[in-house]
């Protein structure tokens, strides 16, 4: 199956969906003002502590809700759901009353609610530090997602539609939150395949990665150790989340909700001053939002769907992503080997896919085995982070382009 894709008709259609193009439409002014008014909002809460634990989520509801094209938030449907005469009321109620246990689960999913909930879990456990230390990880995260568009292509030579390739695809980012929210938005019918290779994967981290590691790096590079990173301020790493939140998710709307969620978990540990939400956050909404998570993807894998050949070409397909995956990371590492004369080991560059914080440990080990006095960890935490902001973003363009 041939694809057609034109790179400028594309380039427009995501400069006209985006919340910048967006500002310019009639009375749109007023977002950016309420843009302002939740940053204020936030500094109040995080610097003069004003109600944190209630103004700090206030604040940032408030500037995701302002951030045009995101579709966050539509009182006009709660208005209809509320009222008994709509038709929404009656559909909904109909659901309500007669779904099965699985399938209130399963509404979850659906609406891509579980998949945030989770990214504000892994923001609130996440340290950018690494990341602000050395702007130039970002690249590396960038770099590892090779596998994601290398096997969308390849899902479309073995006749998937662009929307289903999309959701295979996206397996190489290492990232189930990510996988999930996307297959749920583009091919439904394929989140029970996709799901159990993408975390399958990422729980194999440390058997697939290595033999590509060392193919691509040499002893000698294993071995370089690298110059401890600066200290990042408390003032970058709280500002950090509010202007990625801010830049992505007016260049891709669509990534709002896991980019919002991503750095409002984030924002709750950094701050200082919502320590009870960052600890509910990391531990008991996590526990239980994996819970309802994994029964309801679960509830997916229905034998009439499951049991095919289309899920075999998904298995293949996936851990193709994952180990091109790998490889873009280690040649971006690479070239940053070469440009600054040897100073970066290549090791790090594998830790670009997001599976945070296991693929960073496998740069360490990895590196300690070639020699035994290297501490790449904190270095390798850089791409790590990078790649769970890279998957991220990968997905909204997918979505931008197939939803």
């Amino acid at each position: 199956m041939s694809l057609s894709i034109n790179v400028g008709e594309i380039l427009l259609n995501l400069w006209n969906t985006s919340g910048f193009a967006a500002f310019g439409g009639a009375g749109n002014w007023r977002y950016l003002v309420m843009i302002v008014i939740a940053c204020v909002l936030l500094y109040l809460g995080i610097v003069k502590k004003f109600e944190p634990l209630l103004l700090v989520g206030i604040a940032f509801g408030c500037l995701l809700t302002n951030l045009p094209s995101g579709g966050l938030y539509h009182q006009e449907l709660w208005d209809a759901f509320m009222d008994s005469t709509s038709p929404y009321f009656h559909s909904y109620g109909h659901v309500l009353s007669n779904a099965g246990l699985l399938d209130i689960f399963y509404i979850g999913v659906k609406t891509s609610l579980y998949p945030c909930l989770i990214f504000m879990g892994v923001g609130a456990m996440t340290d950018f530090g690494p990341l602000l230390s050395n702007p130039k990880s970002l690249l590396l995260g960038a770099a590892a997602q090779l596998g994601v568009f290398a096997a969308f292509f390849g899902a479309v030579c073995l006749g998937f539609t662009g929307p289903e390739a999309a959701s295979i695809g996206i397996i190489g980012g290492a990232d189930g939150p990510t996988a999930i929210y996307l297959t749920s938005k583009l091919a439904p019918h394929l989140l029970g395949a996709i799901a159990v290779a993408a975390y399958s994967y990422m729980a194999l981290i440390p058997l697939i990665q290595p033999p590509f590691m060392r193919l691509l790096t040499t002893p000698e590079q294993r071995k370089i150790k690298m110059v401890q990173t600066r200290n990042v301020s408390k003032a970058e790493k709280i500002v950090f989340p509010i202007a990625v939140t801010i830049f992505v998710a007016l260049l891709l709307p669509s990534t709002a909700p896991l980019i919002g969620c991503l750095m409002l978990g984030n924002l709750f540990k950094e701050c200082g001053c919502t320590d009870r939400l960052s600890d509910t956050v990391q531990n008991a909404l996590m526990n239980i939002v994996t819970i309802l998570l994994s029964t309801a993807v679960g509830a997916t894998m229905v034998a009439g769907t499951f049991l095919t050949a289309q899920t075999l070409k998904i298995v293949v397909l996936g851990v193709c992503a994952f180990i091109l995956s790998t490889v873009g990371g280690l040649l971006g590492a690479q070239v940053m080997y070469t440009l600054t004369g040897g100073k970066v080991n290549p090791l790090i560059g594998s830790a670009g896919v997001s599976a945070v914080p296991m693929a960073a440990r496998v740069s360490n080990k990895e590196g300690q085995k070639a020699n035994p006095a290297n501490f790449l960890l904190m270095h390798a935490m850089g791409p790590n982070v990078a790649g769970v902001i890279g998957s991220a973003i990968a997905a909204g363009f997918l979505l931008s382009v197939f939803g």
